[in-house]
């Protein structure tokens, strides 16, 4: 059972995962399916991000001196910033101030803040259990896993608003069409590269099972599962029936999309806790 500090990091990680990944994938899906009306979502998951970056760095150096002190000891901070946790920092800040600046510059200022929101991705890359491991390719299955996560995150905030509104339920009905021919290429890729991802962090079938890393992603990987079965509902029934114009399924898409996020913040948990207080098997 985590300390206290333990569960202000857990929750400190969740907010950092849910603001960069939902800020940078609402920005991938507005610019892919050419989304409207997805500046005020961005902001505030945008912020999220920023200030949960601020205390994750602030928490290192708690976690250094011992007390709280190390928060704001800036010798304790000028010793962080020459290491990973310094580049994470970095990456994460300019990521997110260039996500957040693309937005005051129009339309094309989309692809400026997708370059931000794909750099503060990257900042995961740079601290944690992949990139202790030192390899290449880990690293880069780790930011192709993540970015395949954001887009899905993403695309469900601003999916369900149009499902909300009779106005725009076609839209949301063609988004969703589009986003389920994305998703039949991305998903398989996302669970392929997290197969791949836990297979090199955990080492055996018997860790897997034996340890508590290993127990809490079989956890992880369970509300995956839960998370894929209620995907493809929405594809292969709710969005064909939005298309025909079944006002029933606007009805069942808002409700289905409100359980994948409670699945996504859960599976968020989980990863926040297994990069915080937990080691990997031996």
């Amino acid at each position: 059972m985590p300390d206290f500090w333990g569960i202000i990091e857990v929750l400190v990680k969740l907010s950092l995962y849910l603001g960069i990944l939902t800020a940078s994938g609402i920005v991938f899906s507005a610019l892919i399916f050419k989304i409207n009306d997805y500046q005020k979502s961005v902001i505030f998951f945008g912020l999220i991000g920023l200030i949960a970056t601020i205390f994750a760095f602030s928490l290192r150096g708690a976690a250094l001196t011992g007390d709280m002190s190390g928060m704001y000891d800036t010798e304790m901070l000028s010793l962080l910033w020459g290491t990973p946790v310094g580049t994470a920092l970095m990456y994460r800040l300019i990521g997110l101030s260039i996500l957040l600046l693309g937005l005051v510059m129009g339309h094309k200022g989309l692809y400026f803040s997708a370059i931000g929101g794909a750099l503060a991705i990257w900042s995961f890359d740079h601290i944690g259990h992949v990139p202790d491991k030192d390899l290449t390719l880990l690293n880069l299955a780790l930011f192709l896993h993540l970015l395949f996560a954001a887009l899905w995150i993403g695309i469900l905030k601003p999916l369900k608003k149009l499902a909300l509104s009779a106005n725009t339920l076609a839209v949301a009905a063609d988004i969703g069409h589009q986003f389920g021919r994305l998703a039949s290429v991305t998903v398989p890729v996302l669970i392929i590269v997290g197969l791949y991802l836990a297979y090199f962090l955990v080492g055996s079938w018997t860790a897997l099972f034996t340890t508590a890393y290993g127990q809490t992603l079989l956890i992880k990987v369970s509300i995956v599962a839960l998370l894929l079965g209620l995907a493809a509902v929405n594809k292969l029934r709710i969005i064909p029936g939005l298309q025909r114009g079944d006002a029933n399924s606007a009805e069942h898409l808002v409700k289905a999309i409100s359980w994948e996020w409670g699945a996504i913040i859960l599976i968020l948990t989980v990863t926040a806790i297994l990069t915080s207080t937990l080691t990997l098997p031996t």
